[in-house]
């Protein structure tokens, strides 16, 4: 797969030449005090921006109010707004993302993007339970853990961690390449040859709590803070939004790997040159006085302007802004390192898919939908999020239809793929992978859709089947995961199911259920399903079904 994170030498000298030609510099520019707004209302000014920068949509009024600029955010993932830019599909005049170095690390990304202006910073940083920081000495003044050391932590147990998903998030990635470039010892020489194997191995022992959002990954993370997680790897504006929420258990104290860190830079990047005035008066306001002090005290990002920066020191810790870890341009490293994440790495992933097959899924094209979901993650989706969405080597995954009852439970296994002695790189499929994913396409096709809907009795077995697949296999990633398009009107209702699954061992809180909804489903008791269950509901009334299932695997 083609999965870059960083920009080579040829994006950033295209940077700089469009940058030259439109008269920008990285000179402070002057506060938009004296921008008027124009007598005509203006079209929006459509700003793409991934998830995290929600806490940044005040700004539409404020930017509106000093430069007359009619702002518009649409947020989405990390890896579905990326692949829309690069496909030229964003429907967008301008996009704002954590880091660009994915983006602009091909040919067809640099195209796309015209200019862009670092406008805010946050480095990754590694958040642990105080109490857990102070008994094993990582609070001392004069500690100064190394990305070696935390994999040393994770593996023998010391640190259990929540992280994004490395193949979709850039702080999973990054976090997974420092490990990585600490090990080898010279990052920017490394290539995909030079991977310590065993340094991966030793990190992913401890990553016991996946996902793809954080703001998913916060709600376990507060529940489960003490018990299963002790650690939260994430951007440092993050976690210490987190400490000031007042709903930890206790508070994080971060650590910043000493050999250097990933930082996140906020590039506000131009796609359409038409709207190239209204993109630098935004710039303007953006890097202006008053906008940057409003950013470092409601997002706790690090302002881009050192004189601003000086005046919000209070807020942030002293420590944050650490030697910048540079990462080698070998795009086969990338490539192979998420790969091998996925296949060989993470651990393996166990599923039951409960799916509706009453009724009323023999309408509206819900039963296609479906059948092309299933398809998708069985390697007919050839595109980006495609490929990191396919079922993986080592994994297990049952399929449970449902009408009136559960019925006709299958099971398929994927097999290993081969693993070198040394080194990361992409692998094919096997023939006997093939055979799998073709089988799961299969029995797709063969879905008949009748009769009525016991969903949470479905749902309820599925729980129970994966509870006993865990006491005898309990090296694996275990979820259920539900598709239903109409309201429950057989067996268990949710208040029968909420009773008996208090009944359940302890054990079935490590397997969240995620419920995707469409049709008619009950939205209201979905949610307090996953509520109870740990999970969370995807909305596939307005999205596409296979759209859904690209957010699901990153949470698997």
């Amino acid at each position: 797969m083609k999965f870059k994170w960083w920009m080579g030498v040829a994006a950033l000298a295209l940077v700089y030449v469009v940058v030259k030609k439109v008269g920008r510099s990285e000179a402070p520019v002057a506060a938009p005090a004296a921008v008027s707004a124009p007598a005509v209302a203006e079209a929006e000014f459509k700003v793409l921006a991934t998830s995290d920068l929600r806490d940044v949509q005040p700004l539409e009024e404020m930017v509106k109010k000093a430069t007359g600029v009619n702002l518009r955010f649409k947020f989405g993932g990390t890896m579905e707004s990326t692949e829309a830019v690069l496909g030229g599909e964003a429907k967008a005049d301008a996009a704002w993302f954590a880091n660009a170095k994915y983006l602009l690390s091909s040919p067809q990304g640099q195209g796309r993007v015209k200019l862009q202006e670092k406008i805010m910073l946050s480095p990754i940083a590694v958040g642990v339970s105080e109490s857990d920081a102070k008994k094993y000495g990582w609070d001392r003044a004069d500690a100064k853990l190394t990305w070696s050391d935390i994999a040393a932590a994770a593996r023998t147990g010391k640190l259990r961690y929540a992280l994004s998903n490395p193949a979709t998030s850039n702080q999973g990635f990054m976090a997974l390449m420092g490990v990585v470039a600490s090990a080898g010892g010279k990052a920017e020489a490394l290539n995909a040859a030079d991977v310590d194997r065993g340094a991966i191995a030793d990190f992913l022992k401890g990553y016991k709590l996946p996902g793809d959002n954080s703001t998913y990954l916060s709600e376990q993370f507060i529940l489960q803070q003490g018990t299963r997680v002790n650690a939260f790897i994430n951007y440092e504006s993050w976690l210490l939004s987190l400490n000031a929420s007042g709903k930890l258990r206790e508070k994080l104290h971060l650590i910043y790997p000493f050999e250097g860190v990933s930082t996140a830079d906020y590039p506000f990047m131009l796609l359409d040159e038409a709207r190239l005035a209204d993109y630098l008066k935004v710039v303007d306001y953006l890097k202006s006085d008053a906008a940057q002090a409003w950013l470092a005290r409601q997002t706790l990002r690090r302002p881009i302007k050192q004189d601003i920066a000086a005046k919000v020191e209070e807020l942030l810790p002293r420590q944050g802004l650490q030697v910048e870890l540079p990462f080698s341009p070998d795009r086969a490293l990338a490539d192979g390192l998420i790969a091998a994440y996925l296949n060989e790495f993470r651990t393996p992933i166990a599923s039951t898919f409960v799916l509706d097959t009453s009724g009323s899924m023999a309408g509206g094209g819900r039963r296609d939908q479906l059948v092309q979901a299933l398809h998708y993650i069985a390697g007919a989706d050839a595109s980006l999020t495609g490929r990191i969405a396919k079922l993986t080597n080592r994994e297990r995954l049952w399929l449970q239809p449902f009408a009136e009852n559960p019925y006709g439970l299958v099971r398929f296994e994927l097999p290993a793929g081969k693993v070198g002695a040394k080194g990361v790189q992409e692998q094919a499929d096997s023939e006997a992978k093939q055979a799998v994913l073709a089988e799961v396409r299969d029995k797709a096709e063969r879905l008949r859709m009748k009769g009525g809907t016991a969903l949470y009795d479905a749902v309820f077995e599925s729980l129970q089947h994966m509870l006993a697949e865990r006491e005898k296999s309990p090296g694996y990633q275990y979820s259920v995961v539900a598709f239903t398009d109409g309201e429950n009107n057989q067996g268990r209702n949710l208040e029968a199911f909420k009773r008996d699954y208090a009944a359940l061992p302890e054990d079935v809180r490590a397997i969240p259920v995620f419920m995707v909804l469409f049709g008619e489903a009950n939205e209201a008791d979905l949610k307090a399903l996953v509520k109870i269950t740990g999970g969370r509901v995807f909305d596939a009334r307005s999205t596409p079904l296979y759209t859904v299932f690209k957010d699901i695997r990153a949470y698997q």
